[in-house]
Order: structure tokens, then sequence, then C-alpha cells
């Protein structure tokens, strides 16, 4: 069994797979825009206009996959309950991603030594998805 993430960015998923890709290293591995869906929308799913948007999406962080769309694309993006974890396997590397992620976005608790990394911290990403960031053992 396996777990993935599926992020809904109403509307900006275009954007945050190139910011992801650009901070992260992340790799497109499916893109399907609404006006390309074999079947046509069902009423009120996608609003006029929104045929460019992306229906679906994967790509890939290190060896995750993480799913994403635009969902009803109505530029309310809402990312609360969860955050997506980075295991880096040193500082530097820790320090460069946390600060690419915090590009436009909010630190939520700056890179620290703590008991159980000797780097660990929370941001959330421009697009409002929150991340920590710490070394592994």
């Amino acid at each position: 069994m396996q777990v993935n993430p599926y992020l809904f960015f109403d509307g900006r998923c275009d954007e945050a797979m190139e910011f992801y890709r650009q901070a992260l290293g992340a790799e497109v591995t499916t893109l399907m825009r609404f006006k390309d869906s074999p079947e046509p929308p069902r009423p009120g799913m996608v609003p006029p206009g929104a045929e460019n948007k992306v229906m679906h999406a994967s790509f890939r962080i290190g060896d995750t996959t993480v799913m994403a769309s635009d969902g009803r694309c109505m530029g309310q993006p809402s990312f609360e309950g969860f955050a997506l974890t980075l295991t880096l396997p040193d500082e530097a590397e820790a320090d460069r991603l946390f600060a690419a992620l915090g590009e436009g976005g909010q630190v939520q608790m700056p890179l620290t030594p703590t008991f159980f990394s000797p780097r660990f911290g929370m941001v959330a990403d421009r697009f409002g998805v929150s991340w920590m960031i710490l070394v592994g053992p």
C-alpha cells in the first residue's frame, strides 16, 4: 500500500508545479488539462474559461509522487490540518530548500537544532502548503 498527497491549488496548479520544479527539483510526470478529458465536465465542476486549467497532474519530489489539480478553479486554495515533510541528508540542503520554499511564503518556525534533529523548521510556501524540513539520522 502507498499513500500519496493530492493537492488542490484551486486555479494555481501550473504556477505551483513550476515553483516546486525550481525550488525542489520536482519532475512533472503526468499532466492533463480539463479540455483534454475524454469525458465532458460534469455541470458545476469546472467554471467557464477554465478549460486550460489542470484537471490532474503528478510530479515527483525525490522518491515521492505528489498529485495535484486546479480543482474547481475558484482561486481560494486551502491547505489546513497537514504538512508535507522533507527529510534531508545534511544541514546545507535543509537550509537551501527551507529558503526556497519560504520565498514568498511564511516561516512558521525557523530552522533550529532540536532534540530529534540537528536542523528542523516549518514554513508555509506561497500557496499556503505547510512544509516541515528536517535533517534525518
